[in-house]
């Protein structure tokens, strides 16, 4: 799971779904950097997180 910051408005809907699993930094934008691994039984969370961003900033890669 990745985030594009330059598009990150930091609306924050993501944390709603899941703070544990979506964190921000101390100015509401999404950290969770690039590859973070979605951990056993929270894919469905990880989904719902990326399909609800309003600007399409996070993005669940293909595993390898």
């Amino acid at each position: 799971m990745s985030v594009n910051n330059e598009i990150c408005e930091a609306h924050g809907v993501c944390y709603t779904v899941d703070p544990d699993l979506f964190t921000l930094d101390e100015d509401g934008y999404s950290n969770i950097g690039r590859g973070r691994e979605v951990p056993p039984g929270k894919e469905g969370r990880a989904q719902e997180g990326v399909d609800l961003c309003p600007v399409q900033a996070l993005m669940i890669e293909p595993e390898t």
